[in-house]
């Protein structure tokens, strides 16, 4: 069986690379199965009461690039004279649309991170994410729900075209017809199962995080979905609430399965003061962010959310080991220079 492959576009400058993906079977396939996780993900969230809020594509308070564990930086812009950020996540205005629509709130839109692209990671990408009222059991159980209802119509929209272009689909059908919740593990419990091989948990001192390569290592020991939860708190941003009197763990829980983590959510803290707390452990400067610490002090709600990289979950769709075939539109290695960086989209 012939299997079919992208063409070699990324990062390409030649004037008729855009061509090629065009005229290329992999795009058009990709094409069609972004379509399907936007209307499935819009199914699931609206059967479950959430609302799709319409949010701007600037912020001046990041998400992600505040944890000491992060590897990525915020991308600056200036937007009419105004010194801004493209979202990393639309995270905080999620949190803000739960204060509006209190069944919860979703969204899809691009997130923007400062970092190297690899055949894991992108830095521009496309980001599914929802708010949720309660905590992490009610953010789990609807990662739990969504990711199955997305392999699930992945698999009735187009499995037999799947499996002949790429020959095997039997791992979408595992997942759509999982019918527990997947297998849960604190970091800990992690940490025990994977630390006897070298190189898959990374030690900073005051925190520790799992590498690919322990993750990788946990879902062939433990199951090939599989949920880890209660993270170090200083491997995590401020704002998720801590998981222990101490604050030595937070609420969050990081989905496992393809390449590793593909959905990362948590509980966010309700108590304002322990807000303040986590910030002064991270060293977040508190003016930084006066507006969501007010809204939290001013607006008291437990929420918790998530968010999935879509690019990511579509890897695992196809089978496919480098995440840089999968944007339909390629921004990495643009020519900086203008008008000379006019020969793609």
């Amino acid at each position: 069986m012939s299997i079919l492959q992208p063409p070699s576009i990324h990062g390409s400058n030649e004037p008729d690379a855009f061509v090629r993906a065009l005229r290329s079977p992999w795009y058009a396939l990709v094409a069609d199965l972004f379509h399907t996780v936007r209307t499935a993900t819009a199914d699931y969230a609206n059967g479950r009461g959430l609302r799709n809020l319409p949010f701007p594509l600037t912020t001046r308070t990041v998400t992600c690039p505040t944890a000491l564990g992060s590897d990525s930086e915020p991308v600056p812009v200036s937007v009419l004279g105004v010194d801004t950020y493209l979202p990393d996540s639309m995270q905080f205005a999620l949190e803000y649309g739960c204060r509006l629509a209190p069944g919860g709130c979703w969204d899809i839109q691009p997130s923007y991170r400062g970092e190297t692209p690899d055949e894991t990671h992108l830095n521009q990408y496309t980001h599914s994410e929802a708010e949720i009222p309660g905590g992490l059991e009610e953010m789990t159980d609807y990662v739990d729900g969504y990711v199955k209802a997305l392999a699930a119509a992945v698999l009735d929209q187009h499995g037999d075209r799947l499996a002949t272009a790429r020959g095997n689909v039997s791992h979408l059908e595992r997942m759509a017809g999982h019918g527990a919740p997947f297998e849960q593990l604190t970091f800990a419990e992690a940490v025990r199962i994977v630390g006897d091989t070298e190189g898959c948990v990374h030690d900073a001192g005051t925190w520790r995080s799992l590498t690919r390569k322990g993750e990788r290592l946990l879902m062939e020991r433990v199951s090939e979905f599989v949920w880890v939860h209660h993270f170090d708190s200083l491997a995590v941003p401020f704002y998720q609430a801590f998981g222990d009197e101490n604050g030595q763990t937070a609420r969050n829980a990081d989905l496992f399965f393809g390449l590793g983590e593909i959905v990362g959510g948590g509980e966010r803290h309700s108590d304002v003061e322990l807000l303040r707390k986590s910030m002064v452990m991270h060293d977040v400067n508190e003016q930084e962010y006066a507006w969501y610490v007010s809204m939290r002090e001013q607006f008291p709600m437990r929420t918790a959310g998530f968010g999935m990289g879509v690019e990511r979950f579509l890897m695992w769709v196809l089978g496919h080991g480098d995440i840089r075939d999968i944007p339909l539109i390629d921004r990495i290695g643009e020519t900086p220079a203008f008008p000379a960086a006019v020969i793609r989209p």
